[in-house]
């Protein structure tokens, strides 16, 4: 099967990604073309008959996603190599923003030199070989004990134990926690063997979808404020109508994945759930810094953390659940 999308395509790229890329994930593609021509016109639309803030919040997002859409796929079509080579990069930038927000000391700076340089590229390798005992506890085993011990050395003891639970917290969210998304490649579901990367897939969809969707239902039925000590921005409403709604979505892409339409959809709200407390504990740690956001990488978004405060907490858990009830 083919898409008329691939026409369009190098025949040598469409040649290399039809040998390890499902079709489903061409039909998933132009749905997604779809949808961002139809937000930029209506972003576009919007800006010339009611020009404010909002709208070019708006129009800002959606530049965005189209060059976030863009990398994704890039990195699906070159497959699983450039795939884990951009989430290294997307742990290496989004824990750079959470350690530039807190403060630190030189006695943190070999601690911080194995972070970026030593556990990033660690635990990325030891997906792409496929060595899942040791990287579900290389972080939150030997490093946790490793990089206090290492800090002790320098024999700083000022806010010591802050300074340790920033490092090792900093560590599980961006590098432990988000490798959990392109980990799921690693997993063989019988009956779906060769078919993981769609679950990479369905995850991001469903979580973006989530995020999306509920600052849409906040912004036009928002009226009860779940934490507005800590997101100003987070509704009753909007959780409930975003997340419902990305639910539903979820549930209809059971097809590309190895999941029945009920499951499909219970584990789409386990991720909106997981997605929304990232969110809210990540909004929680700004506010204490007095930070609105983690960074200004991403234009109309914040930072690289801003974007991945919700895959880093649903990514573990949904990557758990699926592999011992369905691998």
């Amino acid at each position: 099967m083919s898409t008329p999308f691939q026409d369009y395509l190098p025949a040598s790229l469409v040649a290399a990604a039809s040998a390890r890329v499902p079709d489903s994930f061409w039909w998933i593609f132009v749905s997604l073309l779809g949808l961002l021509s139809v937000a930029s016109a209506t972003g576009a639309a919007l800006s010339l008959y009611r020009p404010g803030p909002v709208v070019q919040n708006l129009n800002a997002r959606i530049r965005s996603w189209w060059l976030m859409v863009a990398i994704l796929v890039i990195s699906f079509l070159l497959g699983k190599p450039v795939t884990l080579a951009l989430y290294g990069m997307l742990s290496f930038f989004a824990l750079r923003e959470f350690i530039s927000l807190t403060p630190t000391r030189h006695g943190d700076h070999l601690a911080l030199c194995l972070c970026f340089y030593v556990a990033i590229p660690l635990q990325y390798w030891l997906i792409g070989t496929d060595w899942y005992g040791l990287f579900s506890i290389c972080i939150p085993v030997y490093a946790f004990l490793l990089l206090p011990a290492v800090s002790a050395l320098s024999g700083d003891t000022t806010d010591f134990l802050a300074r340790s639970a920033k490092v090792q917290w900093g560590l599980m969210l961006t590098v432990y926690c988000l490798s959990h998304a392109p980990a799921l490649m690693l997993l063989q579901i019988p009956g779906y063997e060769g078919q993981s990367l769609m679950l990479l897939l369905y995850l991001l969809l469903v979580v973006q979808l989530s995020d999306v969707l509920q600052y849409v239902f906040g912004k036009l039925f928002g009226k009860h404020l779940l934490a507005p000590q800590v997101s100003p921005s987070k509704t009753v409403e909007g959780l409930i109508g975003g997340g419902l709604s990305a639910a539903l979505v979820g549930m209809g892409l059971w097809w590309i994945t190895p999941f029945t339409p009920v499951e499909s959809g219970l584990l789409s709200l386990l991720i909106v759930l997981c997605g929304f407390l990232g969110g809210l504990a990540l909004s929680a740690v700004k506010r204490s810094l007095k930070a609105k956001d983690w960074g200004e990488m991403i234009q109309g978004h914040g930072g690289m953390l801003d974007r991945l405060d919700s895959v880093v907490f649903s990514a573990p858990v949904f990557f758990h659940v699926v592999r011992y009830a369905y691998a």
